[in-house]
């Protein structure tokens, strides 16, 4: 018996051993995914050696004698660090993640099939400028170097996330560049959301004129009063399903804003400009932005320079400076997508309505591979106007009638779109009026760009395609509209020449911040559709309305958590609550004493933003219904407008499923009870302990293995933060979901440049350099950027040999 016990436990301990070696290994492996940080490679396609200096940061400084090289040298370095990222972005917009990802994602496939991005992007190669084509060769050189090289005896060839999937990367292309210009182009696009929640309240038998309540305008722009949808097309009135999810874009579409601004000499203290510029996001994990430094070797020992954040996948220096500029962009939303309502033709489905009567719907059959599963076909169809969308795209199969579809027309459904060739010869740009025609190939999406030169000039261009409608077109692009009457087909598009430019203004300082950037008499539609001003008239006060600029108010105003929208929603909302029956007069107390201010340190923004929560709920959900999801948010203007008595369109208060009147008074103190005990219930009944950066902590998500549970506190990057849904230092959230005051998109980079120095620019992101969990750069970023913390990025060779932490040594092979 004994000897059987002694063997029983040799058994159980060699078992442990095996265990323990095999976890070791799998570590070792995994660990070894990080690249070395240090090393030569020589490849095919190089004119020139280049060099790949990281600095302690891990932000690549890439030295080459020529562009192509120096294209090639950040191809090779994003590759080395943000490869899965970019397979993801580039199976996203082509619809092929279900072929590694499985089920989950055939909802997004389905969609990206019906779009065909990467179609477009395919056929926008051959129309590129064939020096643009030459340097997105030379970048996917770079890429597909890494790709190719030879590996170390127990060096895993790829990063661990296409291990785990047992995925092998194809060689990268041009269109494959081309292809997440146009997913970027989808993000920054916002009139599709709008639309579709237009077309949603309308399903919920919602007037125009509750529509508009519940979506105002801008304040100085009058539109034409919005039509009755249902006599424009049939309507299901009973209401539009809860809409398919679509995991991995569909959070993205239609998400993006930004600030940025620019301060002439004048009104700074070195007597040169500054600029700032912080583009507003979804939160991921890795950052979607990722730091670079481009050296120019020049004859005689000079160096050209170009230094800021470029894009995984792009080879351009997106936002940053050169040696003479700074530029920074904000999504301007301008209006460059409708929905057409195609009728089908009752005697044949495969022909719908136009002007001149019923055509073909032009067709195609798609065929989506499915991991583990059976292959998915669909039937893709297009009219004069664009892509048929599919049913489930929010709610609209649900909420149009019988024998009717949507098709949308979107300027960045074309062959010839040359956007990707914008910026890409910036050593040759010296001025702003240089930069202005670097930017003449833009198409989409369109942006307002702030730009300033070491001459002391400052100036802004908003390049971009934007449809111009008919003037008897009265939905003037709000929601969809007839596909069969020729008086809502685009009309051509604004000149260039006509697109907002302003150069050196007379107020010494130009601003943006997604809200109306032209004046109230521009001759033409942008769109109706501008954010709310809130962070606007922030940014002017704190920038445009102030002289004597320096560092550290561009840092101030970046990292301000003020919202005129708190100041103005925070008052109402108390004198409204003090008649409530059952109000807590203490939290009152608070809240009034309050500054309003979001601070990650103070338990009063937490209690405001569930108050808020619970007040859209309370105001708006009994008329909404099955619309109140894709409405859910913090709906601040809409919110002011009711209790300021300027949304006429119902009595909002009043809950139209009970037989009782009730009072905006009771419907504040009522949301207030439900907010504190919904807080307690999260956060514990110690009002006093409660945290608003621990509640609204920013929570940068990892694609897909975010979504497993047990794997995504490994992936995913999470640190406390401050500021809300309309601050400068924005955080917003989605009220509707398990977190609903998560920080979920947020300035995604900051970026403050100083023209008088331009070597003391400052630079952050979210994340780190790093897409690898187990590289020290995979989140060392994170804790600065939520306490407003930059980096510098040096060009001189001294000051980088300073802080590198190692080198890349890329030859031509023989």
């Amino acid at each position: 018996m004994a000897r059987v016990l002694t063997w029983i436990w040799r058994i159980a301990a060699g078992l442990v051993v095996l265990v323990l070696l095999l976890a070791w290994s799998a570590y070792f492996a995994a660990r070894n995914t990080v690249p070395a940080a240090s090393g030569a490679l020589a490849a095919r396609g190089l004119a020139g050696p280049v060099r790949l200096v990281r600095d302690r940061e891990g932000v690549p400084h890439v030295f080459a004698k020529s562009l192509d090289d120096v294209l090639f040298g950040i191809g090779f370095a994003h590759a080395q660090d943000r490869l899965w990222q970019m397979e993801l972005q580039r199976r996203a917009v082509a619809g092929r993640l279900s072929e590694m990802l499985g089920q989950r994602t055939l909802t997004t496939d389905i969609l990206m099939r019906t779009l065909d991005l990467r179609g477009y992007a395919e056929r926008a190669v051959s129309h590129l400028p064939e020096a643009a084509r030459r340097q997105l060769e030379a970048y996917a050189r770079g890429v597909n170097a890494y790709l190719e090289r030879r590996t170390g005896l127990l060096e895993p060839r790829w990063p661990i996330e296409l291990m785990l999937l047992g995925v092998t990367p194809e060689p990268w292309t041009v269109a494959d560049t081309v292809s997440i210009v146009k997913l970027m182009a989808l993000n920054l696009s916002t009139n599709l959301g709008a639309e579709t929640l237009r077309l949603a309240l309308a399903a919920q038998g919602l007037t125009p004129a509750e529509i508009t309540d519940l979506m105002p305008p801008d304040a100085a722009v009058a539109p034409p009063p919005l039509p009755d949808l249902g006599a424009l097309y049939p309507i299901r009135k009973t209401g539009p399903a809860k809409h398919a999810a679509i995991p991995m874009i569909g959070a993205m579409i239609g998400d993006g804003a930004s600030n940025n601004w620019v301060v002439a000499g004048a009104k700074t203290k070195s007597g040169k400009p500054l600029l700032a510029n912080d583009p507003h996001l979804r939160l991921s994990a890795p950052s979607i932005w990722y730091l670079a430094h481009y050296a120019l070797e020049q004859d005689g020992g000079r160096q050209m320079n170009a230094v800021g954040a470029t894009l995984p996948g792009v080879p351009h220096i997106v936002i940053g400076r050169s040696d003479t500029l700074a530029w920074g962009f904000t999504n301007t939303g301008a209006d460059v997508q409708d929905l057409f309502v195609e009728k089908l033709n009752p005697d044949n489905p495969k022909e719908y309505l136009t002007p001149e009567g019923w055509r073909a719907f032009e067709t195609a059959r798609v065929a989506i591979k499915v991991r583990g599963g059976a292959e998915h076909v669909i039937e893709r169809r297009w009219t004069r106007h664009g892509p048929v969308m599919p049913d489930f795209f929010r709610g609209l199969g649900a909420a149009l009638g019988p024998g009717y579809v949507a098709a949308l027309g979107w300027t960045a459904l074309v062959d010839d779109d040359a956007t990707v060739s914008a910026g890409l010869d910036w050593q040759h740009a010296r001025s702003v009026e240089d930069f202005f025609a670097l930017m003449a190939p833009y198409q989409v999406p369109m942006q307002s760009m702030v730009v300033a030169d070491t001459e002391g000039n400052i100036g802004l261009i908003a390049p971009g395609t934007v449809p111009v409608r008919d003037p008897a077109n009265a939905v003037a692009g709000r929601a969809p509209v007839p596909g069969w009457d020729a008086v809502y087909d685009w009309k051509g598009f604004i000149p260039a020449d006509r697109l907002p430019r302003t150069q050196n203004p007379p107020a010494g300082a130009i601003g943006t911040s997604n809200a109306r950037m032209v004046p109230p008499d521009y001759p033409f539609l942008l769109t109706n559709d501008w954010d709310p001003p809130f962070r606007q008239q922030r940014l002017e006060r704190l920038i445009l309305e102030r002289g004597e600029h320096d560092i550290e108010s561009m840092k101030a105003a970046q990292a301000d958590v003020l919202s005129p929208a708190v100041e103005r929603l925070q008052a109402l909302m108390i004198a409204a609550a003090q008649a409530g029956a059952g109000v807590d007069n203490g939290m009152l107390d608070q809240l009034t004493a309050w500054d309003g201010r979001q601070r990650a340190d103070a338990a009063e923004p937490l209690i405001y933003a569930a108050w808020v929560r619970e007040a859209v709920r309370g105001i708006f959900a009994d008329e909404l219904g099955g619309a109140f999801e894709l409405y859910f948010g913090g709906r601040a203007a809409a919110l002011i407008g009711v209790l300021e008595g300027k949304a006429k369109g119902r009595d909002w208060c009043d809950d139209r499923r009970t037989k009782e009147h009730e009072s905006c008074a009771q419907v504040l103190a009522d949301a207030l009870s439900r907010a504190l005990k919904g807080l307690e219930a999260r956060f514990g009944p110690d009002r006093a302990k409660w945290r608003w950066g621990q509640a609204h902590a920013a929570l940068a998500e990892h694609r897909p293995f975010g979504l497993v549970p047990y794997l995504a506190p490994f992936f995913d990057v999470v640190v406390p933060s401050p500021g809300g849904d309309d601050t400068l230092n924005r955080g917003m959230m989605e009220y509707g979901g398990e977190q609903p005051f998560a920080n979920r998109h947020a300035s995604s980079f900051r970026g403050i440049y100083d023209l008088s120095n331009l070597d003391r620019s400052l630079y952050m992101h979210t994340t780190g350099q790093s897409g690898n969990p187990l590289s020290p750069h995979y989140r060392s970023l994170a804790e600065r950027w939520a306490r407003v913390e930059y980096i510098e990025i040096p060009t001189r060779a001294e000051a980088i040999a300073a802080t590198a932490a190692g080198t890349w040594v890329l030859t031509p092979a023989p």
